[in-house]
């Protein structure tokens, strides 16, 4: 089974997206070490959306793109070409429906841990400031994108609310725009390409990385039964 996916980096470090699992990525110091890890995330993936896969997976390389943003830090600005493609409405349905879902395991997941201000996790800097240690850090910071990225697409919408709750005001004001599903790319802000899809796809990924680092944490600060594995990470 094939695997298509988007590599974006900076010299070697690298971030490969899966364009057949949206939201899907890994992370490595070369592409080598990113493409061996997406197995296992195609897996987790897999189950988490109550798929199944007993085919051996095999990631390609669909498309490359450089980038000059600090990539091991998961920064990104790239769009796929598939982004750039109009959506039928069953399509959107299919993945507005992971989307919430995924906000809603980020909120369990943040909800399941006791203590919400402690942190085993050294301070570290990066493109974004201080990294988020705390389960609270970490939960704020992913909750407060939802105004940046629908802003990116022309939907004003706050950050007020769950993560969950946000998330769905932002659908429900897109939705009332007269041809969202055209999918126009458009120019947001560092003159980055926006575009409904990648909005999704970001949303995914977003909760991903953040939910993969506050199971990691909570995990080595609380012990391996803190927190719920509400994403299945492995």
């Amino acid at each position: 089974m094939k695997i298509h996916c988007i590599w974006e980096h900076n010299g070697n470090d690298t971030l490969l997206y899966s364009r057949d699992y949206i939201g899907a990525f890994t992370r490595g110091s070369s592409l080598e070490e990113a493409l061996s890890k997406m197995p296992q995330e195609i897996l987790a993936y897999s189950r988490w959306i109550g798929q199944s896969i007993t085919e051996d997976i095999i990631p390609i390389v669909a498309e490359e793109h450089i980038s000059s943003l600090d990539i091991c830090d998961a920064d990104s600005d790239v769009i796929f070409d598939s982004e750039k493609q109009s959506l039928t409405m069953e399509e959107y349905l299919h993945l507005k429906t992971i989307t919430l879902k995924s906000a809603e395991d980020f909120l369990k997941m943040h909800d399941s841990i006791s203590d919400k201000h402690s942190s085993s996790l050294k301070p570290k800097n990066t493109f974004i400031g201080p990294r988020p240690r705390t389960a609270h850090e970490m939960y704020e910071h992913t909750k407060c994108v939802n105004s940046y990225y629908f802003g990116e697409i022309g939907v004003s919408v706050s950050n007020d609310g769950s993560i969950l709750q946000c998330r769905k005001n932002g659908f429900e004001l897109l939705e009332k725009q007269t041809g969202f599903l055209s999918n126009t790319v458009l120019t947001g802000s560092y003159d980055e390409k926006w575009s409904l899809r990648k909005v999704l796809r970001r949303f995914i990924w977003h909760d991903r990385i953040h939910g993969k680092a506050m199971y990691r944490m909570a995990t080595l600060t609380f012990g391996k039964n803190s927190v719920d594995n509400t994403f299945g990470f492995n």
